[in-house]
């Protein structure tokens, strides 16, 4: 798929919480086709600690509104210096980057698990499953404060919801969650720290079920040159930035 090297406006730049902000951008031209799955670098301007573009997953597509949404977590100053940024500002970024998730058969019985900011490349793929199937989530966190566009995604089918401290939905981690025993899927996607995505794909491969998990190695080119972001699979080291991030399980090196 062709990359572009594109000067964004900021249309949006709503704070969800002192976490987290989601960042709506947008041209005069339509934007370009993109997966759900893969991701943009981010160039960080004002920054004088911030020398490398910064990896965000691509949260939702809006063709109406002509829009790129990208859910940021503050971490460091980078992400923060794009929290500033106020609308009308020009962000350069580099899209579309990586392979997406894979789209099931019609009909399909599908679920969604995210953790934490995993859960941001959900909602697109949430969007384009509904053209296929009635997706189902399972969304993670450790307490209701730090689960985020609930609203858009109770739009896009069930919405089922873990918190470590039981605030909101069930208590616990989302591969404890009761769903998991009373109903049957065909097909996982998975996103959100590694422990939770070694143990949905656990539960998958136990299961029979296909599972894709979309990795967040550390990724500084996006273009698969400067190997920061290499994972040894069963074919070999590869480039998660350039061969992912979305990867079957069957593929990965998990004691599953």
């Amino acid at each position: 798929m062709k990359k572009y090297i594109l000067d964004l406006t900021v249309a949006e730049n709503i704070r969800l919480n002192a976490n987290y902000v989601l960042l709506k951008l947008t041209q005069s031209a339509p934007l370009p086709e993109m997966l759900p799955g893969q991701f943009a670098e981010i160039r960080v301007d004002g920054s004088a600690t911030t020398f490398l573009r910064r990896p965000i997953s691509i949260n939702y597509i809006d063709r109406k509104a002509n829009e790129v949404w990208f859910l940021v977590q503050l971490v460091g100053d980078g992400t923060r210096k794009l929290a500033e940024c106020r609308k009308g500002d020009v962000i350069n970024v580099i899209l579309p980057l990586g392979n997406g998730f894979s789209m099931p058969g019609a009909g399909k019985n599908v679920l969604l698990v995210g953790g934490g900011v995993g859960t941001a490349p959900m909602l697109y793929l949430g969007e384009i499953l509904r053209q296929h199937c009635n997706p189902t989530f399972l969304l993670g966190a450790r307490s209701k404060e730090d689960l985020l566009q609930l609203d858009f995604f109770k739009a896009k089918g069930e919405v089922y919801v873990t918190t470590e401290d039981g605030s909101l939905g069930e208590k616990g981690y989302v591969t404890m969650h009761s769903i998991l025993r009373e109903r049957r899927f065909d097909m996982i996607y998975a996103c959100g720290p590694k422990p939770m995505m070694m143990a949905v794909a656990k539960y998958a491969h136990a299961n029979g079920i296909e599972c894709e998990v979309s990795l967040e190695n550390t990724m500084a080119c996006g273009v698969g040159a400067c190997l920061c972001c290499v994972e040894n699979t069963k074919e070999g080291h590869v480039c998660v930035c350039k061969e992912g991030p979305v990867f079957n399980i069957k593929k990965l090196l998990w004691q599953i």
